[in-house]
């Protein structure tokens, strides 16, 4: 939201005056005007400027009434990219399992899904340059339902590689629908809105990343842990192997109803008629004026980008470890400690609901800074205070971590114009900030042995986020003054 004042104080302002003007001239009273009309005229005028007063006060809307469909069907994506991130957790321990390699194999999981991540954000953002955000979140969901549909070949050959192959594919079409529905949200209505409205629609991710789990927990785990003896019973009869297709097996059901859900959103999406956002109403030759060395010109977009790289590494190093942290040093089973998890992403939930409501009344990027503040005291009450209070306060994070993803990349965004799409794919590719900072972490405790002390390193992220938000997420206009964005 900018300082200067909105649009329409202009007008109220000169109706105001006009209005002043009307009322001098008819309390004074003219030349064969009957006092009564005076009186009605001079009612009128005095009417007149409140109304527009009145008029400039109002709250922008979130959207405007003729986009709700495209709305909807955009803001639907962001529920749906959360289930196979969160769903990587449930194949890493499955995959362990199922093909009885290390964890240091199993987490390959999470290096080719942020692969798909870090390679595809940037074709992404060129192809929707050239076409329309509507042609690359097609691109995305297609691609996105046939990486769960490779998954039936996959389980059937016993193949991981096969596997990490399928969730690269994943991954892609994750990376298409992020880089397009992020930037799409925010240039969909009134520019002063644009935070709010992306904290909106993103609300529904943390939605995605709690059925992501649960689905996983219910239909690809099937309680079945059998000990070395039992492995031993198993071969012995030449059951082992019917054991281990089964569960590998046990992946492939899900996926291919996720897959069917996504590919019916594409025919969707592809069926409906999308607005023309600010910079799609250019023509192509004018689209294509911007170049990717600008985007370097915009300080706020840089630090942004940086933001958001850190972000990503706090989220994920936070959730990554807090079943160990939870086991470590309260002693709780591990379905105890995934309830916890469960719950700090259902807080997670919540706090983007409830920052988007307290964006109606507190700057975005203020309350971004606020949120960033507390979450260095929660990380540093984590590190001095493990036991239940370091438990909790690290449950906490989730709520007040929140609202910074899709805080920081509207804030980032801004002012970029022809080069918006290719800004919210450099946006995308911080996500790879995922992949750094959870071995950092792993490197600290094998360290130090501690938890704990692993979890300082979050404290990194939480201070630059509000820094950012204080001073670096102010947009500096050609002229060089600062333009306070949020």
């Amino acid at each position: 939201m900018y300082i200067a004042g909105r649009p329409g104080n202009q007008s109220a302002n000169s109706g105001l005056l006009l209005g002043r003007s009307r009322w001098s001239v008819f309390a004074a009273g003219s030349p064969g005007q009957p006092a009564e009309q005076a009186n009605s005229l001079m009612s009128i005028a005095t009417r007149a400027p409140v109304s527009a007063a009145q008029s400039a006060k109002d709250e922008p809307r979130l959207f405007s009434p003729g986009n709700v469909l495209p709305f909807v069907l955009v803001t639907a994506l962001f529920l749906f990219w959360g289930i196979p991130s969160n769903m990587n957790d449930i194949l890493i321990k499955q995959f362990m399992k199922s093909f009885e390699i290390t964890r240091f194999q199993a987490g390959l999981i999470q290096s080719a899904y942020y692969m798909g991540y870090f390679l595809l954000s940037m074709p992404a953002a060129l192809i929707m340059r050239r076409y329309s955000y509507k042609a690359g979140l097609v691109i995305g969901l297609l691609l996105y339902a046939t990486g769960t549909f490779l998954f039936w070949p996959a389980a059937i050959a016993r193949e991981y590689g096969f596997f990490l192959f399928a969730l690269f594919v994943v991954a892609s079409g994750a990376a298409f629908l992020e880089t397009g529905a992020n930037p799409f949200i925010a240039a969909l209505g009134d520019p002063r809105t644009s935070e709010r409205r992306l904290n909106f629609s993103q609300a529904f991710n943390p939605v995605g990343a709690v059925a992501g789990v649960l689905a996983g927990t219910v239909f690809i785990f099937s309680g079945i842990e059998l000990n070395q003896t039992e492995v031993t019973a198993l071969k012995v009869v030449g059951k082992y192997d019917a054991y281990l297709q089964h569960e590998t097996m046990r992946v492939v059901t899900p996926y291919l109803v996720i897959g069917s859900v996504i590919f019916i959103w594409a025919l969707l999406i592809l069926k409906t008629k999308f607005p023309k956002v600010a910079e799609e109403v250019h023509s192509g030759a004018e689209r294509a004026k911007g170049r990717f060395l600008d985007l370097f010109k915009h300080r706020h977009f840089v630090l942004g980008v940086l933001a958001q790289f850190f972000y990503v590494g706090a989220q994920v190093g936070t959730w990554s470890y807090y079943i160990q942290y939870v086991q470590d040093y309260t002693r709780q089973p591990e379905k105890v400690a995934g309830y916890f998890l469960t719950g700090t992403l259902v807080a997670f939930g919540v706090g983007r609901f409830t920052a988007t409501y307290l964006m109606k009344y507190v700057q975005p990027s203020r309350l971004m800074g606020i949120f960033g503040v507390i979450n260095c005291v929660l990380v540093a009450i984590g590190v001095v205070h493990p036991g239940w209070v370091g438990v909790w306060a690290l449950f906490l994070t989730s709520f007040f971590m929140s609202l910074m993803f899709p805080t920081i990349f509207a804030l980032g965004i801004k002012e970029l114009g022809p080069n918006t799409k290719l800004g919210s794919s450099l946006m995308v590719m911080a996500i790879i900030g995922g992949a750094v900072f959870p071995p950092i972490e792993g490197l600290v405790f094998g360290a130090t042995r501690s938890m704990a002390a692993a979890m300082a390193v979050l404290l990194v992220c939480y201070a630059f986020i509000a820094h950012y938000a204080f001073v670096g997420s102010k947009v500096r206009v050609p002229d060089g003054e600062p333009r306070v964005t949020g």
